[in-house]
């Protein structure tokens, strides 16, 4: 971890098990969730899910605020529950674990809850797992996942490289350092198992500048990544303010003015937009633009770079609804009541 400074850990129990994630399955990351909390104990700054949970009450029942930091929610009993789901579920598939909290976070590996969930998904057939993580402590369940090499995707967060390294033990205080995550895929491809590449968030005046997406693109490439994931941050809520008085305390002004001018949505559309091109461009030169997967929720871009992105998206997961037509013939099309499949 980033820092020794300890966070408050709360246990409690809740009814989840293997759900169904049709925001995730929108995503191409996995039809089915597992999530073993609701409170991640990593205290990344500019975490969404407080926003998206906020109305779980297990926030009530432990007497802590979800837009707070500083404390972890758990549930030890998730595993069995976990266990019995994959028995008793028959239409089976791609699980990830986790969409909404980690499973080797500090109070997850206290309970072991990240291996004791592979464990419940695998010794049944027809599941298949994709492991999102911050931590380096997933190396400890390579040894299980070699055995089911073919039913495991590994992926480990890269938000930035190594050489930003103190200003993402700020950022994200109880993660593995980048240098660790990179070491842990560097093994997870040397004992050949599958891998994929996770750029979420890449954060402006952080990870954002050509020259560390490259790097960062170029790494995952040589861990052999199936697919690269890519996002900009997220704009709703509070997370950008926060994390801009926090970069500002911890004397980064000038990382601090880069996150709170996107808090301004048509200066936030324009580092998304940058920051697509700049990931297409690389990946199309490398003839590997087919392995992204840029994450897009499109309500906060502008009209103009919405139609800019929308006359060259590939790679991109618009996550809404239904994409709206293009311009020109598309529009005419749809005009028409002629269905163009775009979505």
């Amino acid at each position: 971890m980033n820092s020794t400074h300890t966070i408050r850990v709360h246990t409690t129990v809740l009814m989840s098990h293997i759900g169904r994630t049709f925001e995730f399955e929108k995503k191409g990351l996995a039809q089915f969730a597992v999530n073993v909390g609701t409170k991640c104990g990593h205290d990344c700054v500019y975490c969404s899910t407080g926003s998206t949970l906020r109305m779980n009450q297990s926030f009530k029942d432990v007497g802590e605020d979800p837009f707070k930091t500083g404390y972890a929610i758990v549930d030890p009993e998730t595993p069995d529950r976990v266990a019995d789901a994959a028995k008793r579920i028959k239409k089976r598939g791609l699980v990830q674990l986790c969409t909404t909290v980690d499973a080797w976070s500090p109070e997850a590996q206290q309970y072991n809850l990240g291996r004791r969930c592979l464990e419940a998904l695998l010794s049944e057939p027809g599941w298949t797992v994709r492991i999102l993580t911050k931590n380096a402590a997933v190396t400890k369940e390579f040894d299980l996942i070699e055995q089911h090499r073919d039913r495991v995707l590994i992926g480990i967060s890269l938000t930035a490289m190594p050489s930003r390294a103190d200003i993402m033990s700020v950022v994200e205080p109880h993660a593995s350092s980048i240098t660790d995550r990179m070491a842990a895929l560097r093994e997870a491809r040397r004992r050949g198992l599958r891998v994929y590449g996770m750029l979420c968030p890449l954060l402006p005046g952080i990870a954002n500048h050509p020259t560390d997406i490259d790097r960062l693109i170029s790494f995952c490439l040589e861990c052999g990544a199936e697919e690269i994931f890519a996002e900009p941050v997220n704009n709703r809520g509070t997370g950008l303010k926060i994390l801009t008085e926090v970069l500002t305390e911890s004397n980064y002004p000038e990382e601090a003015k880069a996150i709170n001018e996107i808090r301004v949505e048509k200066k936030w559309s324009a580092y998304t937009t940058q920051l697509l091109r700049d990931i297409q461009s690389n990946l199309r030169s490398r003839g590997a633009l087919d392995k992204l997967r840029f994450l897009l929720y499109p309500t906060s871009l502008t009209e103009e770079d919405r139609q800019a992105i929308q006359n060259d998206d590939a790679g991109v997961k618009w996550l809404e609804k239904e994409k709206p037509p293009r311009r020109g013939r598309a529009r005419r099309a749809v005009e028409s009541n002629v269905k163009t499949g775009q979505r």
